[in-house]
């Protein structure tokens, strides 16, 4: 029975508005340790208590997943900070350093004449998540 501690082993697809996001379901199942915070909360929450070979359908509501969209995420950068600033496109995901020199992935919002806006959000959050579990293996 998955508690915390366990090794868990679990195939999953994950919807989003009804489209498949991505699912492990013809390779290998999703290795975690449960209670770890491993795996986001709301699911890590719905699959305490199962055992191998239970399936499960899970709804996960932002604030459980990966968060409400955070409109202080928004940054407008120059595009003098790229070197093909012309090569960017709306939706492109980029990946940078801040000046502080962390790693950053964003996706591009918008582009206008002098700056970039990216969008630091995780491209999941403020959506529901819906995921069809098996569990594979509890050890």
């Amino acid at each position: 029975m998955i508690q915390k501690g366990s090794k868990v082993q679990i195939h999953y697809t994950l919807t989003v508005d009804g489209e498949k996001v991505e699912s492990s379901k013809g390779g290998e199942p999703l290795s975690y340790v449960h209670g770890e915070g491993q795996i986001i909360p709301g699911l890590e929450e719905e699959l305490d208590g199962l055992t191998p070979g239970e399936k499960k359908d899970v709804r996960v509501a932002p604030e459980k997943g990966y968060g409400k969209r955070d409109p202080g995420a928004l940054h407008e950068v120059p595009k003098t900070a790229w070197q093909e600033p012309g090569r960017l496109s709306v939706g492109e995901v980029v990946s940078g350093r801040t000046r502080d020199g962390r790693d950053f992935q964003a996706r591009i919002a918008d582009i206008g004449s002098a700056t970039v806006t990216l969008d630091m959000n995780h491209p999941l959050a403020g959506e529901t998540l819906e995921f069809q579990v098996e569990v594979v293996e509890v050890s």
